[in-house]
């Protein structure tokens, strides 16, 4: 029952740990017409809505706010740096 219990607190550990990185914080700030809008938290970037909080049927779970927006089903892969290839192969 030990084993069981460690296995499972282990299997805790690691879900937390993988959706605490699909998110991130993002900032307070004041809009140009005077308004605060209160800090937050955002799905990272990855080419695609899908997974966005604010996509139906998502819900955000750090406001529990209802998605709005439609999915649009395109994946567009981000933006990533390769190095130049260099050498003979």
């Amino acid at each position: 029952m030990k084993v069981l219990s460690l296995a499972l607190a282990g299997l805790l550990a690691s879900a937390s740990a993988v959706s605490a990185q699909q998110s991130h914080s993002v900032k307070g700030y004041v809009k140009s017409n005077g308004t605060y809008v209160a800090p937050t938290r955002a799905t990272n970037p990855n080419g695609t809505n899908i997974d966005n909080y604010s996509t139906k049927p998502n819900v955000n779970p750090y406001s529990g706010k209802a998605g709005t927006k439609s999915p649009d089903y395109s994946y567009k892969p981000p933006k990533t740096y390769s190095a130049p290839k260099t050498g003979s192969y």
